[in-house]
């Protein structure tokens, strides 16, 4: 025992370079922290530093902007998988109909919510929205709306071991088991005028969706999304804003007077007059680009040459964005909008890896913890006003539940040879049609009805146009290795 623990002593520094304590790392800060105690010390900075890159930083707010619209676009709806062709007509009528009645505040519509869930978010890093039971006599479809609230609203700090045995974790309640059954709210936002810190309201977990992207097994509170560059984004927006104003002021001066002797009063050479001066003792000049002044014998006119910015400016501002833009997720040539040298492959590689990472926040973030619970919710308050009527509903909720959420679809990269592609797919039985209309974010039932309905209308009319393929027996098919080649020369 004693000579495996000599062999562990004398490796205990060398088995990994990384946690050695050498010279290079010996300055390396790394404390041992859990997912809770790293976030609950410094969470309300983050959120607040975060939100003032946002009001204020360009970059930060174009990288805000361009996530949300990629992650919601023009919205994520629903489509009912209920297998009665009538009731399925009939959740899908209602829900658009209550879509415009889901906001709380009557600002936004259902698709809109989840822009603004999504922005706070990444903004806050997380957010947090309650179910509103409305009364019959409110006058709405389905009597129920969503409220959504920032991340101050649930305290942090907020701690706590009840008496039932419950424990209160960063103003989360959980029982015995661990699992969530409240949330400690504020009445009004912490930063408002007359806000009163004492008024904490428990909301049962049940009313409460939490929408946040857990980063550790374990995490209770969501991260801002630009934690990681908000050091970055600080320290570049100070650099840049200093080299403008250094131009700025240098350009200001067209040249300096020389004058061959103090002693004489001294005279301002836009005026003729003898200068102004102010409260601290110096002159004041006025001064306008390109403006010269006849001379008195004697003086001379020294030309100013301001400085230009550095040769690497450029390249260094674009090294700060690729790393701002790694940070926050999102493709450098997004961000800053520079396309110099992407080839049209490299641009197809770049967005392909970008959208599975859009996916990603559909599917786990949006649609898993506000989208499906907010359907389900909306089913039971439907039901049970009467909205809608489904019979052995009680025993049969999971069949009735069932329902597919389509985001936005992707525009084609090469509309003609992604669109072959599809319908070769779809023709070897790879994939159904209803799913390549889903791809694009339509419903294909919808589709479907309006083409019955165009085609209907042109047989009335005797009109024929090449959107009918009732009388087409052959088609063009594209060569899609000569399409390739033509793509790469």
């Amino acid at each position: 025992m004693g000579f495996l623990a000599n062999i562990a002593r004398r490796f205990k520094n060398a088995a990994y370079t990384a946690a050695g304590a050498g010279r290079r790392t010996k300055s390396w800060y790394a404390p041992a922290l859990s997912p809770n105690t790293a976030l609950t010390a410094d969470l309300s900075k983050l959120i607040n530093r975060s939100r003032a890159a946002i009001r204020n930083d360009p970059w930060a707010s174009s990288g805000l902007e361009k996530l949300v619209s990629n992650v919601i676009g023009r919205g994520i709806t629903p489509k009912s998988l209920v297998d009665n062709d009538a009731l399925r007509e009939q959740l899908q009528s209602l829900f658009l109909e209550w879509s415009d009645e889901s906001d709380a505040d009557g600002l936004l519509s259902f698709t809109g919510q989840q822009s603004l869930i999504t922005r706070s978010m990444f903004e806050g890093g997380e957010c947090f929205v309650r179910f509103r039971p409305r009364r019959p006599e409110d006058g709405l479809s389905v009597p129920l709306q969503l409220q959504v609230v920032e991340s101050e609203f649930v305290p942090i700090s907020y701690n706590e071991t009840l008496d039932n045995g419950h424990v209160i974790k960063a103003g989360i309640e959980f029982n015995k088991l661990g699992k969530r059954v409240a949330y400690y709210m504020h009445r009004e936002h912490p930063a408002e005028f007359a806000f009163d810190s004492t008024k904490l309201v428990r909301v049962k977990a049940e009313n409460v969706l939490h929408i946040f992207e857990a980063l550790r097994p374990g995490q209770l509170r969501g991260q801002p999304l630009l934690t990681q560059v908000l050091v970055r984004l600080y320290h570049l927006d100070k650099f840049d804003d200093a080299t403008l104003l250094r131009q700025e002021i240098a350009n200001l001066f067209t040249g300096f007077i020389k004058k061959p002797s103090p002693e004489q009063e001294p005279i301002d050479p836009l005026t003729g007059k003898p200068f102004e001066y102010g409260d601290n003792g110096i002159p004041m000049v006025a001064m306008e680009p390109g403006t010269m002044q006849e001379l008195a014998p004697g003086e001379e006119v020294e030309f100013n040459n301001p400085p230009g910015t550095a040769a690497d400016y450029p390249n260094f501002m674009r090294q700060q964005l690729m790393a701002i833009a790694a940070g926050i997720g999102l493709p450098f040539e997004l961000l800053s909008g520079d396309m110099a040298g992407v080839s049209d492959r490299a641009l197809r590689l770049i967005l392909n890896e970008f959208r599975r990472r859009i996916q990603q926040i559909q599917h786990n973030q949006i649609i898993f913890q506000f989208c499906r619970p907010v359907w389900n919710r909306w089913l039971d308050m439907a039901v049970l006003n009467g909205s809608i009527n489904i019979p052995d509903y009680a025993n049969k909720q999971r069949a009735f539940r069932r329902v597919k959420w389509i985001a936005h679809g992707w525009p084609y990269m090469h509309p003609v040879q992604d669109m072959q592609a599809q319908k070769m797919a779809v023709r070897s039985g790879f994939k159904s049609r209803s799913e390549v209309v889903s791809e694009q974010g339509y419903d294909s039932e919808q589709i479907d009805a309006e083409i019955s309905a165009d085609n209907r209308r042109s047989d009335e009319l005797e009109l024929k146009y090449d959107s009918d393929a009732r009388d087409l027996e052959t088609e063009p098919t594209l060569n899609l290795k000569e399409k390739d080649d033509n793509d790469e020369s």
